[in-house]
This record gives structure tokens, sequence and C-alpha cells, in this order.
């Protein structure tokens, strides 16, 4: 699959909307991908996470032992993933403001890879190797289905995307004038 392809899908589902969007991140843009309009269509997710999970078998060499993906955008996509590499898919949640593996226990030295839905800047991936590193285990990539940077984020380990659509994003306080004229939207879920 490439990226035309998951930008169809998406398009497919109506899930990518124009406006002026607050990103998880806190930047702004102008396009917000609205992914739960994709994972409400199980096929359209499956054909997603099954190119990913390719995707990830062709470039990260070795043994997964587990996907791991942060609640709550990571959840369907990591899932679908773990299906489709054969390995148990586990995720962290937010306690006290900090991403912890509160439901399940994995051994020290497990190879995991991060599976999150959209990548910006990269944060919840980051967020998400401290705590498996904490407690032991060794992230040995990440994947996403759209890399919104086209490949410029740092997560502190290879990052497998599906798509690089470069969209653009900005701080509130540098919008374009035309960006700035739209009251904004903030559909994401970080911080509810």
């Amino acid at each position: 699959m490439d990226t035309s392809e998951v930008i169809g899908v998406f398009r497919e589902a109506g899930a990518v909307l124009e406006g002026h969007f607050i990103l998880s991140s806190g930047l702004r843009s102008p396009i917000f991908l609205q992914k739960a309009r994709v994972f409400m269509h199980a096929d359209k997710t499956e054909r997603l996470c099954r190119a990913l999970a390719e995707r990830i078998r062709a470039k990260v060499p070795g043994r997964i032992d587990y996907v791991v993906g942060p609640a709550i955008g990571g959840l369907i996509p990591a899932y679908e993933t773990s299906r489709h590499l054969g390995v148990p898919a586990i995720w962290v949640e937010r306690e006290g403001g900090e991403f912890r593996l509160r439901r399940f226990e994995i051994e020290s030295g497990a190879r995991v890879v991060i599976v999150e839905d959209i990548v910006t800047t990269g944060l919840s991936i980051r967020e998400t190797i401290v705590c498996l590193r904490d407690i032991g285990a060794e992230v040995v990539a990440a994947a996403c289905i759209i890399d919104r940077s086209a490949g410029r984020t740092d997560v502190g380990v290879p990052l497998v995307a599906l798509a690089e659509y470069e969209v653009p994003a900005y701080p509130a306080d540098r919008l374009p004038p035309e960006l700035a004229s739209i009251p904004p939207v903030k559909p994401g879920s970080r911080n509810l």
C-alpha cells in the first residue's frame, strides 16, 4: 500500500476533514485525519493494518513479542496489526498524566513494537518508550498508519510508516491569516 491508497481509504471513510483544528500535540492544522471514521469500518481497518504488519515484518529484524498501543488512539490499530503479526496486543494508558502498563505484565527483555494511529510530533510514542523501557522491555521499533511529518519526526526508535502525508501544522501564535480567521475545533482525545 502506498500513501495515495492510504489517503484514499481515509477519503472513502469521510475521514479527511478541512477547517481549523487543534491537534493532540497542541499544534494547529487546516487538515484533520479523523481516524475514528476509518476504524468504525472493520474492512478498512483490516486492510490498513494488514499492510502495516507486512511493512513491519519487512523492516524490523528478529522476533516481536508484543505490539503495544498508546491509549486511546493506538488501541484499534495495535490490536489489528498484532493480529496480522500473530503476537499479543497490549496497551499503555495514562495514570496521573503518564503512560503506564496498568493491565498487563511483560517479561524483562520482551521485544516490542509500538503501533500508533497517526504521528505528528511523536510525543505519545516517546512517552510509551519511556514507560516500556522503565519496566525492562526492548522497544525495537514504532509504527503508524500515517506519519504527518513525512519522516521528519524522531521518536527515538526506527519509525515504520504505512504512509507519509505531510500536512501543515502551526504553533497557535504563528497561524497563517486564512487559518486564524476560522474558529478552532479540538476533535482529538488527549486530555479528555
